[in-house]
């Protein structure tokens, strides 16, 4: 690290280690910050947005549609900030049993992440947020995919650092805390994050995911772990009813700018501009999934007239949501029926417009609803 860009005693203290590197302990949150009117009119709208996605999910004759397609849009997003290659397709084809062997252990790592999430989620009625909770968090997130080795759900016993593959703590651009300063700034973070009323929800949760990536207490997952942890914040302090907002989106698009600004606050204690970039991220992800959700509910409600007198097709209808593509042993397993009878309700979504066949071999065919994939992908979002 370079000693001399770390100008902010506010943001934290360089400490020289006995190995002979240098590594950044960050100071307790939260930090003095300045309201401009700026930063209040972001926080505003940001606000305003992320309650208008909130109430959509409370009214949404079927949320559970959305939830699933938005958990793996963000768990292929935020791997794809650490390098994984997959896309939602890859991922989809794979839940249907037409996936790419080639792809498998990225895939895999994608839907580690899901599986992460969808436990905080389920976790949170009754364990709250908080340093067990991460653990656990982070133990599924790297059950069985590269990194499995490193420690999966025990915060680090030894040094991590940030910078190119095969450096050194001793020239890596940032260094976080050795292991036992480490874990007294864990526990002033979970206390942070105990913290109720002193702060907006938001700016309260923009510190959070910050400061926990200059912890860096994990071997392997620090950045999906922090991410996952901006939905698991949003839906226990109630901003969210259900996990409709994927900022990875985001992240990912001005990853650039991400790591800048995350940098900067501990090197210039700039935490105006990582609160700006973060609260802008928000209002324009959760319009960009309100905008999503309208989409689907009209194309849903679209495909549901023209099918109203094909029970089996409607079943099927509802399946393509969570899922667009599907087989026809898929289709058997939805519908509890015959693959023949499989294949009739097949057929009404392919005369309908709905279906189309993509791919796959004379004994198995892949069928998309394009149109729906097109949507969850956010191709249709303006």
């Amino acid at each position: 690290m370079n000693v001399a860009e770390f100008r902010a005693p506010e943001a934290g203290r360089v400490i020289r280690t006995p190995e002979g590197y240098d590594a950044f302990v960050p100071a307790p949150l939260p930090p003095r910050l300045a309201y401009d009117s700026e930063l209040v009119l972001l926080l505003s709208q940001a606000d305003a947005a992320l309650s208008e996605l909130a109430g959509l999910g409370r009214l949404l004759p079927n949320p559970h549609l959305l939830i699933g397609p938005c958990i793996r849009r963000e768990a292929v997003l935020s791997s794809r900030i650490e390098g994984t290659r997959a896309s939602l397709s890859d991922l989809l084809l794979d839940e249907v049993g037409a996936g790419d062997p080639r792809d498998l252990a990225d895939v895999r790592q994608v839907r580690s992440y899901v599986t992460a999430l969808e436990y905080g989620i389920a976790r949170l009625p009754e364990l709250p947020l908080s340093l067990r909770l991460v653990r656990e968090v982070h133990e599924r997130l790297m059950r069985g995919v590269r990194g499995d080795r490193a420690a999966p759900g025990e915060f680090r016993r030894s040094q991590n650092w940030i910078g190119p593959p095969g450096g050194a703590p001793t020239n890596a651009p940032y260094v976080p805390p050795p292991p036992e300063p480490m874990r007294e700034s864990l526990n002033d973070w979970e206390a942070f994050l105990h913290e109720r009323g002193a702060l907006p929800d938001l700016i309260q949760c923009a510190l959070m995911h910050e400061q926990f990536e200059a912890i860096h207490p994990f071997l392997d997952g620090n950045g999906r772990v922090g991410r996952l942890l901006i939905t698991l914040f949003l839906i226990e302090r109630g901003r969210l009813t259900q996990p409709l907002l994927y900022l990875s989106a985001y992240l990912e698009a001005h990853r650039e700018q991400y790591y800048v600004l995350l940098q900067r606050v501990r090197t210039h204690g700039d935490w105006h501009n990582w609160l700006r970039y973060f609260l802008v991220g928000v209002a324009e992800t959760a319009r960009a999934a309100l905008k999503q959700a309208d989409e689907l509910v009209h194309m849903r409600e679209d495909f549901r007239t023209r099918l109203r007198d094909k029970p089996k097709a409607l079943t099927l209808l509802d399946a393509l949501f969570v899922n667009p593509y599907i087989t026809a042993n898929r289709a058997a397993q939805v519908l509890a029926a015959t693959k023949p009878t499989a294949r009739q309700a097949l057929s009404v979504l392919r005369d309908n417009d709905i279906l189309e066949e993509t791919s796959g071999s004379a004994w198995r065919h892949i069928y998309l609803a394009a149109p729906i994939l097109r949507v969850l992908e956010g191709r249709d979002i303006r």
